[in-house]
């Protein structure tokens, strides 16, 4: 057995296979007899993969954010977290997010032994995928965050932060614990001896109350998030400087 951390960066996916912006992390590899390949993929609004087909099939399991899937010759279905697809060995298929959601699945795959590649296509065209009816309402739940003591909270403020490309916070720590969720851009965040990662749209975060937050920087396209500061009566959200 092996425990792998969690890996602290993704790559972009290439432009030879998908439309718009998507991120991959590696999750597992092939190695030794298992040839099993295990992938996360967060989907920008609007993007999606070409048409493409795996030789030995594959499994997508859709974690978050809502997406489309379709195989040749049928209609365009909507997923979302929890939906699981299997795509069989040599279907043509493409998955991507909505227009206006972003969508993020693992995808799991049987990688051959002789390195049979997956096949790419043809760009979904314009006028795909076929409009599927939402529901009037959709809850989905980003993050269920237990504190580590019982907090009495008597305010909450909710801002807007935007911070410019190539800029970041510094080290802080806040009075309070902090909620996130970024809406634009990049970033990345890092508790004090922690691994870093990088946040995108949708990724949402949670700083402990006192936490030294290591980085919390703009990457080159700057971020906007949402942040949530609940605090107890008598106080006000704060944010204090430390050395570095």
């Amino acid at each position: 057995m092996h425990v792998r951390p969690a890996p602290p960066t993704s790559t972009a996916a290439p432009a030879s296979a998908i439309t718009g912006s998507a991120w991959v992390t590696s999750l597992a590899v092939p190695d030794g007899p298992s040839r099993t390949q295990v992938d996360r993929v967060q989907f920008a609004p609007g993007a999606r993969t070409r048409w493409h087909r795996h030789p030995l099939g594959q499994v997508l399991v859709v974690t978050d954010g809502t997406g489309y899937v379709q195989r040749r010759g049928g209609p365009a279905q909507l997923v979302r977290p929890g939906d699981t697809v299997r795509v069989a060995a040599g279907e043509w298929h493409w998955h991507g997010a909505t227009d206006t959601s972003p969508m993020t699945h693992l995808a799991i795959e049987e990688i051959p032994a002789d390195g049979t590649p997956t096949e790419i296509g043809d760009p979904v065209a314009g006028a795909e995928p076929a409009p599927a009816t939402a529901p009037p309402v959709s809850r989905t739940l980003v993050l269920e965050q237990r504190l580590p003591a019982p907090r009495l909270v008597d305010l909450v403020e909710i801002r807007r932060i935007t911070i410019a490309p190539g800029h970041g916070s510094g080290l802080h720590v806040h009075n309070g614990p902090v909620f996130g969720s970024v809406e634009a851009g990049s970033a990345v965040y890092e508790i004090e001896g922690g691994p870093a990662s990088v946040l995108r749209p949708g990724d949402v975060f949670y700083e402990p109350e006192a936490a030294r937050i290591a980085r919390f920087d703009a990457q080159d396209d700057g971020v906007t998030f949402i942040a949530h500061f609940p605090v107890g009566p008598g106080e006000t959200p704060r944010l204090d400087l430390l050395d570095s």
